[in-house]
């Protein structure tokens, strides 16, 4: 087994969430990368929770539906069924969620660029962290299209070999992350911004949270309708099938910063992008430090569709003088 597919064991879960910790590679700045992008615009692209049913409508005319037709050939999955007809049952089941809406962000990165000038950074949510190595150049298209297929298998089969769940709380008081440290069964999954985390577990564990929230310190708790406790150790056994997809592809380099989930650093290309997304199965996505870190001279924000949520994030992150999202028949909106 390579170096890089060794697991850690989880650290205490406060330090997990407020403590940096070493990856491979070296966190960089926008110097360090290149001293020709002029552009300060961050380019990013949501996770799997924000595709919704028939949200290929809007896309199936347009000239980048090659998209869609490509990952269905590489992956076997009938894509142009999952954006077009497919029921919201069927949409929303990790595999076909995380698939779709890599070709909906891919989609909107095609239409976007060809009138943009290049952006300086990319930046994902989850699974958006594979579609911003993909507009970044760092993977292919067809790498990425069959990386982000082999993932959400194994996520789907973790879940149902363990079944867990996810729930947003919100509104902490000075207590609340220190009581969450002595539930049992209960992993951070997201840092999303300020008062505002999503909680993995098992489904008992996470349904005691929901009835006791308040008695820990939170104002508000929010189950999510998702079918598994992703990025928790309960993702430990899609570890496997995670790293041998990874070990598949190949990592290049980049002209622009690309922020990573697992640290909130900020790195140029290269192949230690293969340990920061095998961490990434099983361990905190923090949102929140990734855009608070972000290079000072960025100014603009475009969120790729399915957009809305990120951009909905990021406002109560930092301030950006403009904060966009790319639809094909608006372009970029406020």
């Amino acid at each position: 087994m390579a170096e890089w597919q060794t697991r850690r064991p989880q650290k205490p879960l406060l330090a997990r969430v407020c403590g940096f910790e070493s990856h491979s590679g070296h966190a960089v700045t926008l110097d360090d990368v290149s001293t020709t992008i002029t552009s300060h615009t961050l380019v990013v692209f949501p996770g799997q929770g924000s595709v919704a049913v028939a949200s290929g409508d809007g896309w199936r005319h347009r000239p980048e539906w090659w998209i869609v037709e490509n990952v269905s050939s590489l992956t076997g999955v009938d894509v142009a069924h999952l954006l077009l007809t497919a029921p919201n049952e069927e949409v929303i089941r990790t595999d076909n969620a995380q698939l779709a809406t890599f070709t909906l962000s891919l989609m909107g990165w095609h239409a976007w660029r060809d009138h943009e000038e290049p952006p300086a950074a990319f930046a994902g949510h989850s699974l958006g962290e594979f579609s911003a190595l993909v507009a970044a150049g760092v993977l292919s298209l067809e790498d990425g299209a069959r990386l982000v297929a082999a993932r959400g298998r194994a996520m789907a089969q973790a879940a149902l070999a363990q079944p867990g769940t996810m729930v947003a709380l919100m509104g902490p008081d000075e207590t609340a992350m220190a009581a969450l440290e002595n539930e049992a069964h209960l992993y951070i999954a997201n840092v999303n911004g300020p008062g505002q985390i999503v909680v993995s577990g098992t489904v008992d564990a996470v349904a005691d949270l929901l009835e006791r929230h308040k008695e820990l310190g939170w104002r508000r708790a929010s189950a999510l309708n998702v079918g598994g406790a992703f990025h928790s150790p309960l993702m430990a056994s899609a570890q496997a099938s995670v790293d041998a997809a990874l070990d598949d592809v190949t990592f290049g380099d980049t002209s622009a910063l690309v922020g990573a989930n697992v640290d909130g650093h900020w790195y140029g290309g290269g192949a230690a992008w293969r340990e920061r997304l095998s961490s990434q199965l099983t361990s905190t996505v923090h949102f929140d430090r990734m855009i608070q870190a972000a290079p000072e001279h960025l100014e603009r924000v475009v969120e790729m569709p399915p957009s809305g949520t990120l951009t909905g994030l990021i406002k109560r992150i930092r301030t950006f003088s403009q904060l966009e999202g790319f639809s094909p028949t608006s372009g970029a909106t406020a």
